[in-house]
């Protein structure tokens, strides 16, 4: 009898909490990659379930019809060499489930790695740079440099180019898509979209000291009229990034929002070594031109500024 009741109490208290909570974030994509990643969670935990429901019922069925009190008191169990159908069985359904979830993963990576289909713009590059304890975002088209938050435009496909310069930090926009490391010494490519409008949080997954906590951003996604109407406001408004600003900007602390003209590429180009997608190793992005101008007219002398 205590049983039953602890076991409707925790029933009752688990319901009670989940009704409180809020959807998780990763459970309400707002773009392609984010989709994807969401129905492979989905498909995991409904495959997990399934097997967990059918364990624990074979496990009552076989506890209540084999139990002692259904047997006479001189019964004595055949004796059994072994089943190779049974063994079959059990042997064969773990590795089909597998087999399955490695399909679903490896045809799931290969999609989010990929820049997302269905849409007629060019991807739009942003490099992401970590530092102790905030997020840099440039855009070398835009001639533009933000601190701890990011505007981006609706179906269009954004390609973010991590990099650090500090730590191997994580960046993670939950309802857009999976994370992916920034690290110091190369440059990582991760592609994703947004197809609705609003606001969204953005953070570093990974611990890098006392302050990461707090190393979160905002992201904003609007049709791309607003965008490049923020974009020529910014020009005409902001501050541009000195050197030396810029110097200051990277020192270990928390900052607020803040955005400039022009970019660090050009005085603090991202590391060496990475070629993806047809970029010139180290190369450098001229401000306000587009990336197919970059590529035809890379300066290499500044290559390995």
């Amino acid at each position: 009898m205590k049983i039953k009741w602890a076991l409707l109490t925790l029933i009752f208290t688990i319901a009670t909490v989940l009704t409180g909570c809020e959807p998780l974030l990763v459970l309400d994509p707002k773009g392609p990659q984010g989709r994807t990643t969401a129905d492979v969670i989905m498909i995991s935990i409904w495959t997990m379930a399934i097997v967990v429901v059918v364990v624990f019922a074979l496990y009552i069925f076989i506890v209540r019809k084999y139990r002692a009190s259904n047997q006479s008191e001189d019964y004595e169990p055949p004796h059994i060499e072994g089943s190779l159908k049974l063994e079959i069985i059990w042997t064969a359904i773990p590795v089909l489930i597998v087999a399955f979830l490695s399909v679903v993963t490896v045809v799931s990576t290969y999609k989010v790695e990929a820049t997302p289909e269905g849409y007629n713009e060019e991807p739009l590059v942003i490099y992401a740079s970590s530092s102790n304890w905030k997020w840099h975002f440039s855009y070398p088209e835009q001639n533009i440099e933000t601190v701890n938050y990011l505007f981006i435009p609706t179906d269009r496909p954004i390609e973010f180019k991590l990099y650090s310069y500090g730590p191997i930090s994580s960046f993670w926009i939950p309802q857009l898509g999976g994370q992916k490391y920034a690290m110091a010494d190369m440059v990582n490519t991760l592609n994703l979209a947004a197809d609705v409008p609003g606001e969204y949080s953005g953070r570093n997954a990974n611990f890098t000291g006392e302050g990461f906590a707090q190393q979160t951003f905002n992201v904003k996604a609007m049709p791309q009229k607003e965008f490049d109407e923020w974009v020529k406001e910014i020009n005409a408004t902001a501050e541009p990034l000195t050197e030396d600003k810029f110097e200051e900007l990277l020192k270990p602390g928390h900052l607020g929002q803040s955005t400039y003209t022009g970019t660090h590429l050009t005085f603090s180009p991202p590391p060496k070594g990475h070629h993806e997608k047809g970029d010139s190793v180290n190369e450098e992005v001229q401000p306000g031109s587009s990336k197919k101008e970059d590529d035809e007219e890379v300066d290499h002398s500044k290559m390995n500024h």
